[in-house]
């Protein structure tokens, strides 16, 4: 039969639980606050990580950025570069030329005239203000039979636009070269102008057959030279 308890022993052993039980309700209490404070710290930190509409809608618009056009868009070489002036015209000069029908003037003694066109083309390089178209034979001998000192032989006509006629022109008759300070007359030829006269030749009765050449001088009077090479049409009297 086990001996009865003390007195004493059971009341130490009811202290000791409740210390026991003291115990474990702090700890619980101290570990419920930890946790609550954690919780309640927990939405402030989640809050203030989020950012703001305000910021959000700050950090998605970029501020706009100036492109510099690259250099080849800026200044393309075509445009940098200094436009060259065009280079002046050649020079040119007075041109001129001689047509008649057939090419040849076919005349006989006595007959009709025949006409032919004398055409100045000037060119860029000087203005004429007095140039002379002037006409040269050389001499033709006669049929036997013809009296000496008949005459040239040959009446040239100049066609006068302003009244309509044919006006006498002058022809020598001559073996020799006259010079260009001997010759005067003439009429006005700007640059570049283009002018057309119209002459006949005939052969007078008394005068010589032969085959010679009409020759056709250009003269600058002004400037006592040769304006233009001149010119031969061929010429026959029978």
């Amino acid at each position: 039969m086990p001996a009865p308890a003390r007195p004493g022993r059971v009341l130490s052993t009811v202290a000791a639980a409740a210390v026991l039980l003291v115990g474990a309700t702090g700890c619980e209490d101290e570990g419920g606050k930890a946790a609550r404070a954690t919780a309640s710290q927990t939405p402030s930190t989640s809050a203030s990580a989020s950012p703001s509409p305000s910021a959000s809608a700050s950090v998605s618009a970029p501020a706009p950025v100036s492109v510099s056009p690259s250099p080849a868009v800026a200044a393309s070489p075509s445009a940098s570069r200094p436009s060259t002036p065009a280079p002046p015209p050649a020079p040119t000069r007075l041109k001129a030329s001689v047509e008649t029908r057939g090419g040849a003037l076919a005349l006989v003694r006595g007959g009709p005239a025949q006409e032919f066109t004398v055409t100045l083309r000037n060119g860029n390089s000087a203005a004429y203000g007095h140039l002379l178209v002037a006409f040269q034979m050389e001499f033709l001998v006669g049929e036997p039979g013809d009296p000496p000192g008949s005459g040239p032989g040959f009446a040239l006509e100049r066609f006068d636009a302003s009244s309509g006629t044919w006006k006498a022109a002058a022809l020598r008759i001559a073996n020799d070269h006259m010079p260009e300070s001997m010759y005067t007359g003439g009429a006005p030829l700007a640059r570049e102008a283009v002018r057309t006269e119209r002459y006949r030749l005939r052969a007078t009765a008394g005068g010589p057959t032969g085959s010679t050449p009409l020759m056709v001088y250009f003269v600058d009077t002004d400037g006592d030279r040769t304006a233009a090479t001149h010119v031969y049409l061929p010429h026959t009297t029978r």
